[in-house]
């Protein structure tokens, strides 16, 4: 540990030392965790996972849906070094296989809904520990808790790995980015000084925790020494109950959530009069009545997981249409083919340098090469940006394609590769299409093999079989052929103009 290093482990030290009895982490009903508690909760946890022989570099991965133990296990993997993986568990059971057999963790903890999956999936050698109640042979992570042992705090510098973050199959399988413990924590400062986010602001975790915006957020919030409010979930009545009850000033949004919530104020009456900020993304046409309903103002982002979440961020009403500008901490250029910088409001590759920039792809040199060149790391997103520095999305390279339904990053080559598994189809091109309900829908355009008969909504199960089931097609259509380019291969971009609708 160096003169001036700051970990993720120094956050909880920080307010345990200036807020003992500020409220930390408040679970289900009502379970409360004070700072004090929370860092004697995370010390005796990481005693208990070095005398299990973990330290820095070993990875654990979470299986879980939101819960309270992840700050716990995240807090403790921080003091030792260790790499916490979380992992989405709407992923197949084969995707879920595949980073485990990647990432090789020494321990897998996951909660009772999950634990299952766990089972079926951890790679020999892996142990498994349950959030809640144990299970049969498996044990509770609350085995683990050593109060008597001294804790052997490792000698972790900022740059190190604090997490690692699977992100959507560009060329079949998912891609873990390495976050460290400096991404993380200049992470939270700038967030929380662009926000305003204080002691006083209560964070309501219904964006997983395995999805950087939800990790940013829960973070910052407790940086700053606020309070996390964490349910499973989201559910709409729940997340209005608990803005009530918590007096919650802060959420994180992708669609549908801002739909779901304004519907559900119209049903029933609640005071939300505390909800200032949500951060996320969604248009106009939901922004602008949650925002008379509640009073709140919605942030708009543009970022991935690759950059610890934002590069651009402002509230989406100030520049109807924009992506927000550049964070404090973040540089921004738009580029060509050549890395020559585009002119003014000429769309170019976003490429990013700065403390948020992750450390690279776990076990991708050539991919991180190939990302870093020229010492700038390049999204493979495309925008332009306007006089006033407002960033304006402009889609993806087309090496990079990429749907977002929900705010969950889909690749078209993983859904095609699993759709042309069907013995019925000849070929296909997956697209995004604009959808009311997730803001971007999957569909299918598909040539069915002479003489074979398909219905679409089987062809919908055969991919949700296979893949996350929200990379399915939300939409099939049947056609006799698709356009090519002169080399015989697909036309993406002639198939967008054709069957770009969503029905």
């Amino acid at each position: 540990m160096s003169l001036r290093s700051f970990t993720v482990y120094d956050i909880f030290g920080r307010n345990a030392l200036l807020t003992p009895e500020g409220v930390a982490v408040a679970g289900p009903g009502e379970k409360r965790i004070t700072f004090k508690n929370l860092l004697e909760e995370v010390d005796a946890l990481a005693v208990g996972l070095s005398d299990k022989g973990i330290g820095a570099g070993d990875r654990i991965a979470i299986l879980a849906l939101n819960h309270p133990r992840f700050f716990t296990l995240m807090g403790a993997a921080a003091a030792l070094g260790a790499v916490v993986v979380p992992i989405n568990w709407r992923l197949s059971e084969e995707e879920i296989r595949y980073i485990l057999g990647d990432c090789t963790p020494k321990i897998l903890a996951a909660d009772a809904a999950q634990m299952s999956r766990a089972r079926d999936t951890a790679p020999d050698g892996t142990e498994i520990y349950a959030f809640d109640t144990p299970e049969g042979t498996i044990q509770a992570l609350d085995s683990l808790i050593n109060r008597n042992g001294i804790l052997p705090l490792a000698s972790v510098n900022p740059e190190d790995p604090f997490c690692i973050i699977y992100t959507a199959a560009v060329e079949g399988k998912p891609r873990g980015a390495i976050l460290s413990h400096e991404n993380l924590a200049v992470g939270n400062v700038q967030l929380g000084a662009r926000l305003g986010i204080t002691p006083a602001d209560a964070y309501l975790n219904m964006l997983p925790l395995f999805h950087i915006t939800g990790l940013n957020l829960a973070l910052s919030t407790l940086h700053v020494g606020g309070k996390n409010v964490v349910i499973e979930k989201f559910d709409e009545k729940q997340a209005l109950e608990l803005t009530q009850k918590e007096k919650i000033s802060l959420l994180g949004s992708f669609p549908p959530i801002l739909s779901r919530l304004t519907a559900q104020l119209e049903k029933e009456k609640y005071d939300v009069s505390s909800l200032r900020i949500v951060l996320g993304l969604d248009g106009p046409d939901n922004i602008k009545p949650f925002e008379e309903k509640t009073g709140a103002t919605f942030w708009i982002l543009y970022g991935q997981t690759e950059t610890t979440g934002l590069v651009t961020f402002s509230p989406a009403m100030e520049k109807p249409g924009s992506a927000g500008r550049p964070g404090y901490l973040m540089k921004m250029r738009l580029v060509d083919d050549a890395d020559n910088e585009v002119g003014p409001k000429e769309s170019g590759e976003i490429i990013v340098q700065g403390p948020l920039v992750f450390s690279g792809y776990w076990g991708q040199d050539a991919l991180n090469e190939r990302t870093f060149r020229n010492d700038w790391h390049h999204t493979g997103d495309m925008g332009r940006i306007d006089e006033e520095g407002y960033l304006f999305f402009a889609g993806r390279k087309p090496e990079k394609e990429l749907i977002k339904p929900g705010g969950e990053n889909v690749y078209p080559a993983e859904v095609e590769e699993v759709i042309l598994q069907c013995p019925d189809v000849e070929s296909v091109s997956v697209i995004g299409v604009p959808d009311k309900q997730f803001g971007e829908g999957i569909k299918a355009i598909c040539v069915l093999k002479s003489g074979a008969s398909l219905k679409e909504e089987d062809l919908i199960e055969f991919v949700a079989a296979r893949i996350a089931r929200y990379k399915k097609p939300k939409y099939v259509q049947f056609v006799t052929e698709l356009p090519v380019k002169p080399d015989g291969a697909i036309d993406r971009n002639r198939v967008k103009e054709i069957f770009g609708g969503n029905s």
